[in-house]
């Protein structure tokens, strides 16, 4: 039983058994890796606040072969998203990034670009002030949804409007941490998110729950 250590970031937590948890994690060197956390629903299981959706962490754990699910030993709180848990528009768009991901990416396939992804749009929305953040929002989850689709090989052409070709065009150019002098509102990006959740959503057996959510903010 090898004993590895990865930075990883949690994509979503299942009771199992009486005091377990089966988590799926993405994996900067291994991809989307799924194990058990032995006692970790206990208030003394050792695991604490690391296994929170969209902690980034370092995990510490073994893999078997031939084995689906590893086992996870420890874990190491590298930055967590607890400054985003009291905005609930915050909140859905998190829960957005983990079920993209958790449904996008097949199992142990490494993809360090997805897991870029994922922190370079928590960084920026955990950057932005309280004011700035509807904006920060709107834009982060543009931005992470074409590249999610691009990143993943089924962005076709996009055949959408001048205002929303703009939009992505300029995504493609300009690292996210650069947009937020532009004015990004649900208004002017409806039109390309719409699109692009729909280029999701035909990729993926069942529909995201977290879109109507996100839809009604």
């Amino acid at each position: 039983m090898p004993a590895r250590v990865s930075e990883a970031i949690i994509l979503r937590t299942y009771p199992f058994r009486e005091a377990d948890l089966v988590v799926s994690f993405l994996a900067r060197d291994q991809g989307k890796l799924r194990g058990v956390a032995r006692r970790a629903r206990r208030p003394k299981g050792g695991f604490g606040a690391g296994l929170e959706r969209l902690s980034y962490v370092r995990l510490f754990y073994f893999q078997r072969e031939n084995r689906e699910l590893v086992d996870l030993d420890s874990v190491e709180l590298i930055r967590s998203q607890f400054g985003l848990v009291s905005d609930y528009a915050a909140g859905v768009v998190l829960d957005y990034f983990a079920e993209v991901s958790e449904q996008l990416l097949p199992p142990g396939e490494p993809n360090e670009r997805h897991f870029r992804l994922l922190l370079a749009v928590l960084d920026f929305i955990g950057a932005a002030g309280t004011e700035a953040r509807a904006g920060a929002l709107w834009a982060a989850v543009l931005y992470f949804s074409l590249w999610a689709v691009r990143l993943a090989g089924f962005l076709p052409e996009l055949r959408t409007g001048r205002e929303a070709n703009s939009i992505a065009e300029e995504m493609l150019r300009t690292p996210i941490s650069q947009l937020s002098g532009r004015e990004w509102t649900k208004a002017t990006a409806a039109e390309l998110r719409r699109f692009l959740v729909r280029q999701l959503e035909e990729h993926i057996e069942r529909k995201l729950l977290s879109v109507p959510l996100l839809e009604a903010l």
